[in-house]
């Protein structure tokens, strides 16, 4: 059988399998801001993901329940809307995919995948700030 006119990957598993699994890469990327996965996959869950991180920086009722609707729980639909998306300048390309090195056991070609955006960085300054402006003011007072 041809390939001709066949688009996307199967992974070896039907529909609702890859669906689910596209899901739950997308979700642990939100979740933990970088993952490291096959090449392939990393592929094909950068269109899904800066879909969904477009939606969430127009924000609206909508939006944030066609996000909660594309992930697989409301913690990683609000954190991906509340926290990430107001963090990212960038009209699009939030994600980057760096090789890394092949499997072991079947010598796949595994990748990581980022945000491009250096996301907790941002997170950790804030408290930082804060907290010195509070002892600066203790200190003149």
């Amino acid at each position: 059988m041809h390939r001709h006119g066949y688009k996307g990957r199967k992974f070896g598993r039907e529909r609702d399998q890859r669906e689910a699994l596209i899901k739950g890469l997308a979700e642990s990327l939100i979740l933990r801001e970088s993952i490291q996965t096959t090449l392939e996959k990393a592929k094909d869950l950068r269109p899904y993901l800066e879909k969904l991180i477009t939606k969430a920086k127009k924000g609206g009722l909508h939006n944030r329940r066609q996000i909660i609707k594309s992930l697989q729980t409301l913690e990683a639909a609000h954190k991906l809307v509340d926290e990430i998306a107001p963090m990212i300048k960038r009209e699009s390309g939030y994600l980057r995919i760096t090789k890394t090195s092949e499997r072991r056991g079947d010598n796949a070609q595994l990748a990581r995948i980022s945000f491009v955006d250096n996301i907790d960085n941002k997170e950790k300054q804030s408290p930082k700030l804060g907290s010195s402006k509070e002892t600066t003011t203790k200190d003149k007072k």
